[in-house]
């Protein structure tokens, strides 16, 4: 039914190992192979392209969803449907930043304070030419295609680049002078795709796997016996997603606990709730959440 490409790249891991967890795990002969197929009846044709270059196959029609950045739909200025941010990049759960970078010892501390003439090297050419219009910047933007702050100062004098953590710019003597845009990954969708109710359903299926598998990541579920006269104690210490499910057991001495709590901090959630009267203490790990 639907035909899904994927981004080949820094993004390629992350997002097998979403598809992976939301039970959409993509199968292909090798690492080097730019098709594959995923068991589900919802998708028949699954090719993997470079991230800048989805938004606008996706606008032609040559597919009807594809997982891309709001970079790049931002850059190719591109007509199509976001079903929605999905949470992950190539190192963190942060979304990643497109950014103005310069020499860490020029003097300039804002775009406006910009010489005319300067050289500006970027993979975004189009997003860093309307970010420099509308700061009254007349600059010569370079296009580049990689390694893009290795060019400062030798070829140019400042760059637009992506940056996750910040950490290559630094290494390279760099300091961010702006964010032109905060981009997360988005699924999208081919607009005339979009428009057919059967299609629309099958994307929002999809979007609903994905999405609970990001939400499980870093949750565990707890479940444990606890003594009715430590309910209350016991019940106030846990950081529920939503209120605790508790069941009374048949002996009336007893009660059931169940709640999802956050993986980080459960090391010393378990030994506090042990010392406060719960038995029994299991911790189980969560591959989707669907709300």
């Amino acid at each position: 039914m639907l035909s899904l490409v994927l981004p080949k790249g820094s993004l390629e891991r992350a997002t097998l190992d979403l598809f992976d967890a939301a039970d959409l795990t993509v199968r292909r002969s090798s690492d080097r192979d730019y098709h594959a197929s995923i068991d589900d009846p919802r998708i028949d044709r699954v090719r993997f392209l470079r991230p800048q270059e989805i938004p606008s196959y996706l606008e032609r029609g040559l597919f009807d969803i594809g997982i891309t950045g709001r970079d790049w739909i931002t850059e190719t200025e591109a007509d199509v449907v976001s079903l929605g941010e999905l949470k992950y990049s190539k190192a963190t759960s942060n979304p990643v930043r497109v950014v103005l970078a310069v020499p860490d010892g020029a003097p300039w501390q804002s775009p406006a304070d910009l010489p005319e003439g300067i050289r500006i090297s970027t993979e975004f050419p189009s997003l860093t030419a309307r970010f420099l219009a509308q700061h009254g910047v007349k600059a010569v933007v370079v296009p580049s295609y990689g390694a893009t702050e290795a060019k400062v100062p030798d070829i140019v004098d400042a760059i637009v680049d992506l940056t996750e953590t910040g950490s290559s710019l630094r290494k390279n003597g760099l300091r961010i002078l702006d964010t032109l845009l905060s981009s997360y990954t988005e699924f999208v969708a081919c607009r005339t795709s979009y428009e057919d109710p059967e299609k629309m359903a099958a994307m929002e299926d999809i979007m609903l796997l994905l999405r609970g598998a990001i939400q499980a990541r870093g949750q565990v579920l707890l479940k444990l016996n606890v003594p009715a006269g430590k309910l209350a104690e016991v019940a106030g210490m846990l950081p529920a997603m939503s209120s605790p499910t508790i069941t009374a057991l048949a002996n009336g001495q007893m009660n059931a606990i169940e709640t999802v709590v956050p993986k980080r901090g459960v090391n010393t959630l378990i030994p506090a709730l042990k010392a406060a009267g719960a038995q029994d203490i299991l911790e189980i790990p969560i591959s989707k959440i669907v709300e």
